[in-house]
């Protein structure tokens, strides 16, 4: 038998007006998160990808309540985020932190770094002044920093180092769960293994729970023990690192993986390349939205919006997929 989820995402939605004309009235709607469910286990990594534009970023910043959610539920051991007061929201902060993607505009430039690592601790005022120094000077060693840098600025440290301030202040209030939203996307290269070595180094240390946001699958398939594939504000795949990689049941799946590069020039792949653009999210397509750009779409696919049903691949009872002809793939 399962444990119980950590984190429960029941039918979430978000969508944003668009508004126009002289009287600014509502013309038309973004559905940029619409109708996603899935569960989060205690210490697990689920790695959350898709094109740019799909609403991922918009999804986990829906989930910490950093957007309102139009409807649905995000359940923490059974406390709602979503509809939790101003009082509630406050003490399951603790609990639920996010890490930024740009760790420049993440960061206040007019306060030191130490500053912006010991807010949270001030704002929820936990332990005395002096208890506050020694945690701010324990997160800066577990991070990889010395604790003599307090008293410098954001400006003063190269981008790998500021994501470090970041994921510092992220743990401050020692969550049990991070929401990260592409935390190495802006960093070079090199950086990138070192931020990631750090993260798989911290959820083992303590026991941390990950939401990771990326468009680099290469970086999903390091870090994740599961991954849910997302499109249009959907979520049209889910399931383990291992079946998704090795038999992905989505067409926008594989052609996602397909078109990560090989490192060895001898190798080559036959492609399928995606037909068409990204459609609109304010007039999203009729049934199935990937449906315009699938080399295997037919009449049902056009009329009707697949749900997500298991597909039993490779022993993963819990590999998801909506798609009318996953059968087929």
């Amino acid at each position: 038998m399962k444990a119980a989820a950590l984190v429960e995402v029941r039918n979430l939605r978000k969508h944003y007006p668009v508004r126009g004309g002289v009287f600014g009235r509502q013309r038309d709607t973004v559905r940029a998160v619409e109708d996603v469910s899935f569960l989060l286990h205690a210490g697990e990594t689920l790695g959350l990808v898709g094109e740019s534009g799909c609403g991922k970023s918009t999804l986990g910043r829906t989930m910490m309540r950093l957007e309102e959610p139009t409807s649905g539920d995000v359940l923490f051991e059974g406390r709602n985020l979503a509809s939790a007061s101003a009082a509630e929201l406050f003490t399951l902060r603790r609990d639920v932190q996010m890490i930024f993607q740009d760790p420049y505009s993440s960061l206040n430039p007019r306060i030191t770094i130490g500053e912006a690592v010991r807010e949270p601790l001030d704002i929820h005022r936990l332990g005395s002044a002096a208890d506050r120094r020694a945690r701010v000077d324990e997160l800066f060693e577990a991070v990889g920093l010395s604790p003599t840098v307090q008293e410098r600025y954001p400006h003063e440290f190269s981008g790998g180092q500021r994501q470090r301030v970041g994921i510092a202040r992220g743990l401050a209030l020692r969550p049990r769960v991070i929401v990260a939203d592409e935390p190495v996307s802006a960093l070079d290269v090199s950086v990138q293994g070192q931020v990631l070595n750090l993260l798989v180094q911290l959820q083992r240390d303590l026991g941390l729970t990950y939401l990771f946001i990326s468009h680099d699958l290469s970086v999903v398939e390091y870090l994740s023990d599961r991954v849910a594939v997302m499109y249009l504000g959907r979520i049209v795949e889910i399931g383990k690192r291992t079946s998704i990689f090795a038999a992905p049941a989505h067409p926008y799946t594989r052609a996602l993986l397909e078109s990560v590069p090989i490192a060895d020039p001898r190798k080559r792949r036959d492609r399928v390349p995606l037909q068409g653009e990204t459609p609109s999210a304010v007039h999203p397509p009729s049934g199935c939205a990937f449906h315009p750009r699938c080399p295997l779409a037919v009449a049902v696919c056009r009329g009707e919006v697949p749900a997500l049903e298991s597909v039993r691949t490779d022993g993963d009872d819990g590999h998801l997929t909506a798609c009318h002809r996953h059968d087929e793939i």
